[in-house]
């Protein structure tokens, strides 16, 4: 499956992927203060697990940070 993934496309040998697994495979070890949008529409955090992607998808991955 090819995604484009903070527009980089990116390959994955699955055929289907929650935005959950995709967040796994691709920020293992930082899930909070994140957003994630699919194709220009924020998913909430709730539908993570349940909302699955498909080819050719665009998501942008946006991590809180912390400045000033």
């Amino acid at each position: 499956m090819e995604l484009k993934i903070n527009q980089q496309i990116k390959n994955f040998d699955a055929e289907s992927l929650s935005i959950q697994s995709l967040l796994d495979l691709e920020i293992p070890n930082k899930q909070n203060g994140i957003a994630v949008a699919l194709n220009n529409t924020v998913v909430p955090k709730s539908n993570w697990n349940e909302q699955l992607v498909s080819e050719t998808d665009e998501i942008l991955i946006i991590s809180a940070t912390q400045g000033g």
